[in-house]
């Protein structure tokens, strides 16, 4: 095995060929799509330093679930027996303008339902996607050369805490922060943008992880398929550094964030729910690439360590008392309104609202039928919490050079991800959401503040596991790092 760092790079387009209509993921409410505003990718890169290796990469959809993932690993590992599957991370960009990769289950993904049955279905498009995919792996694993690494750091304003708080002691995601009520955002935000370049022996860069906590979703209520702003930023790179330049966009922790800012009331820039904020967004991602407020020494002869971890953290529970005044809860909505007649008026509302063309969201959390839902949850959390009271998944920790990386399945708050950045050994810290998913639906990690004020994203609903587990998640992450710098 060669000593010296081999790094391959690969892009593998994963747009859908069209022929059938596609559905697109990420709403309560269907969604068919009405165009194709930029393509969807996945780029990889393989990196190999003696007998060390790993391989990662990003993928434009709304989130990487284990059984994706795993159809990805064995279909590697059936082409190139070489690639060790366990060190094989892929993470969502999270846009919410790709066709669903997860089989449906459970009851309010059963209202993501298609819009017919000619559309392209869950395992078509995986099947799809999967066998592009791992060819894309195998092709980057082949293809690795002799190369350095350097290290930069950069700012760019791209995310903002998206949940307001009121002087009732709750909180609402895209809160109108107008009311004389409002005071203040539950959580701050995180300009910090982390970047690894790699280069060839000649000192030309040929790629980059860029990492930063905002997920790509300027486009999330629209009809068209789209990368957001994690493609645009992309595609502007090749135009600084080459056609062949390829960029893996990592979102760091990032559950309580989103584009907009709504202190400001979109007053001072695009709103961000269209495709002009794209470009913006985009744009200052660049900047921050080719403006770095650091950048550090070359690396030719880096210390590659790869580790994965197992974790499993205790689900978040429900008492007693939360299922007693869930189950009264239902039996009061759908004694106003039965929940299928609530979802009927949800989608209603939801279209109307779309209809007037300004700033979203434009499906209401407060909804009838998002309050039975979210009543529900609780109900089957209590029911089921005693028959498998953990959730488990896999969580590759990497040292290279200086730097670390480490991988979760969650939309973890930003609360935990600065915890795990503090305590890190490393001189730099890639921490990476949305990556190859856990034993269930994996969902929010909420911080004790959003726990206390509920509201989406706060809810069991949103997530298996609570901020206990967050703490845990924070402890063995934190440990995994630091011992691979002693």
């Amino acid at each position: 095995m060669s000593e010296k760092l081999l790094i391959g790079w690969e892009e593998i387009d994963i747009t859908p060929d069209m022929k059938k209509p596609v559905g697109l993921y990420g709403q309560y409410y269907a969604r068919r799509c009405q165009g194709i505003h930029s393509r969807l990718k996945c780029t990889v890169c393989a990196m190999s330093k003696g007998d060390e290796m790993f391989v990662t990469g990003s993928l434009d959809n709304v989130g990487c679930p284990m059984e994706f993932h795993d159809m990805v690993r064995a279909e590697v590992v059936r082409q190139e027996p070489a690639i060790d599957p366990k060190k094989i991370f892929l993470n969502a960009i999270h846009t919410h303008c790709g066709p669903n990769i997860k089989p449906v289950l459970g009851s309010i993904q059963a209202n993501w339902k298609s819009t017919g049955d000619e559309e392209l279905s869950c395992n078509e498009y995986s099947a799809f996607a999967v066998e592009r995919i791992a060819a894309g792996i195998v092709r980057a694993w082949k293809n690795r050369k002799p190369g350095k690494i350097q290290r930069a750091f950069g700012r760019a304003t791209v995310g903002h805490c998206r949940r307001a708080v009121y002087a009732n002691g709750l909180a609402e995601m895209y809160g109108d922060t107008t009311r004389p009520d409002f005071i203040g955002m539950e959580a701050g935000e995180d300009s910090g943008v982390e970047m690894l370049f790699t280069m060839d022996e000649t000192g030309r860069k040929t790629g980059l992880f860029l990492n930063a906590a905002c997920p790509s979703q300027v486009m999330e209520s629209t009809y068209l398929m789209s990368s957001d702003f994690a493609g645009a930023v992309r595609e502007l790179l090749k135009n600084d550094f080459g056609p062949d330049f390829r960029t893996i966009y990592q979102i760091s922790p990032a559950g309580c964030q989103s584009p907009r800012d709504l202190v400001r009331h979109y007053a001072s820039e695009p709103d961000f729910w269209h495709a002009d904020g794209v470009t913006v967004l985009a744009e200052r991602l660049r900047q921050a690439v080719l403006n770095p407020v650091e950048i550090y020494p070359e690396e030719a002869d880096p210390l590659l360590k790869v580790t994965p971890i197992r974790i499993t953290l205790p689900k978040r529970r429900a008492s007693y008392a939360d299922y007693r005044a869930a189950k009264a809860e239902v039996a009061r909505l759908t004694a106003i309104m039965p929940k299928d007649k609530a979802f009927e008026d949800f989608c209603a509302e939801t279209h109307a609202n779309e209809a007037k063309n300004g700033p979203g969201p434009y499906d209401s959390k407060l909804h009838h039928f998002v309050l039975i839902e979210n009543a529900e949850a609780v109900i089957r959390r209590y029911e089921t919490q005693n028959k498998k009271p953990t959730i488990s998944f896999d969580s590759v920790i990497l040292r290279i050079g200086d730097a670390a990386m480490a991988s979760n399945p969650f939309e973890l708050y930003l609360y935990f991800g600065q915890i795990i950045k503090a305590r890190s050994h490393a001189k730099q810290t890639f921490l990476v959401q949305l990556s190859i998913g856990a034993d269930e639906s994996a969902g929010y990690l909420p911080s004790p503040a959003a726990e206390q004020f509920g509201g989406y994203g706060g809810c069991i609903i949103n997530g298996t596991a609570g901020s206990d587990g967050g703490y845990l998640l924070a402890d063995r992450q934190a440990e995994a790092i630091n011992a691979l710098f002693e």
